[in-house]
């Protein structure tokens, strides 16, 4: 990977992190899906030895900063589903949009029950069900996000 694709890993990952943390009205927010895991996914994906497992931590903990009850708890969770991708990117590459979306599902969900099992251990648990309608906002994004983020870092769709 060259200076310049790496330039674009870091830009979109910086892009997905304000998309992420940007003020919504409550409405708007519950729908947000996890820009930054979804990015930080496609990276692992489609480009694993460009950032890898550091890519993940430092998103999760760039994650934990702006808004983590936990210092660590984003970084852990994007931590072990990077490392699912990376370890997957194969299979996970050679499926088509629909199946990837399922997988990408899967994994928003491994996310979302790590980060409910730290919140609740630590006495913040939120058990409101709308706690996991990013997940599906999330699977549903993600043939349009990997197609833009596959534009922007110059591969075929």
């Amino acid at each position: 990977m060259n200076v310049d694709s790496r330039g674009r890993l870091i830009l979109s990952v910086l892009v997905a992190l304000i998309l992420t943390v940007l003020p919504l009205p409550p409405w708007l927010d519950v729908v947000r899906p996890a820009f930054l895991v979804l990015t930080v996914l496609y990276w692992s994906v489609n480009a694993p030895r460009a950032g890898g497992l550091a890519i993940g931590f430092f998103a999760g903990l760039l994650l934990d900063v702006f808004q983590g009850p936990v210092l660590g708890e984003h970084a852990l969770a994007l931590s072990l589903i990077t490392y699912i991708a990376v370890r997957e990117h194969q299979r996970i590459r050679s499926k088509p949009a629909i199946q990837q979306a399922l997988i990408v599902f899967a994994a928003l969900i491994l996310y979302e029950m790590v980060l409910f099992m730290i919140d609740g251990w630590t006495g913040h648990p939120v058990t409101s069900p709308l706690r996991w309608v990013h997940t599906v906002t999330g699977a549903l994004i993600w043939p349009p996000a990997a197609a833009i983020l596959s534009y922007g870092a110059g591969h075929r769709v």
